[in-house]
């Protein structure tokens, strides 16, 4: 979906295809709300500190969201760009804007999403109600750290409400429900269950860490 990025070229608005990329790159690298990633500002991202803040989310609360180096690059080439368009609020400007320098609707970016997803010839997994959705990013974002954690012999169970709290999530039980059972999330659950096995014993930390996480 990344390659096909460049498809969505409009020479009235130049800058539409890279910054839809950069949007992507940002639902995923970040696990933000459509919404809240719509409502940033240019100066809602400190580049030096490599710190999102997201203001009045959905419970009406901020929080701060750190982001990797290469997503930090992403942003400051991205923001650079965005300087050549208009600024009507100068810095306070939005970061994801039309070529008149208004912030980009929720309905125009799930738009973008349909076609781009139709160019790269995504279509609706076998078993599955519907195609991918913009929104099932953050899902993927969420599941994929789990499975990083596993892969690094981490205390899921115990890093769940940090990951709650990242996602902007005021009760794990929501963070629980975007694991869904994926072959690689499966894969790991129970080569971990596996591990405990081996060994004969199976403490009950674990055992929470593996059938209560959410993952199955």
């Amino acid at each position: 979906m990344i390659d096909a990025t460049p498809l969505l070229y409009n020479y009235r608005s130049t800058q539409q295809a890279s910054m839809y990329r950069t949007l992507i790159l940002l639902l995923y690298g970040s696990g933000l709300r459509i919404g809240e990633a719509l409502r940033l500002t240019i100066l809602d991202v400190d580049l030096i500190d490599r710190v999102i803040v997201v203001r009045d989310t959905k419970f009406f609360k901020s929080r701060l969201v750190p982001i990797g180096q290469r997503l930090s690059t992403e942003l400051a080439v991205h923001i650079e760009r965005r300087r050549g368009l208009p600024m009507p609020e100068g810095n306070d400007s939005r970061l994801f804007a039309s070529r008149t320098g208004q912030r980009w609707s929720y309905s125009q970016v799930i738009t973008l999403f349909q076609r781009l997803r139709q160019m790269a010839r995504i279509e609706c997994p076998e078993g599955e109600l519907h195609p991918p959705r913009l929104h099932d990013l953050r899902h993927t974002a969420a599941v994929h750290r789990v499975v990083a954690w596993y892969r690094d012999g981490k205390d899921v169970q115990r890093l769940l409400p940090r990951l709650a709290t990242y996602l902007g999530h005021v009760e794990i039980k929501s963070t629980q429900r975007y694991l869904r059972m994926t072959p690689e999330l499966l894969e790991e659950a129970s080569r971990r269950f596996a591990q405990y096995a081996q060994c004969g014993s199976f403490p009950a930390s674990c055992r929470l860490d593996v059938l209560n996480s959410g993952c199955f």
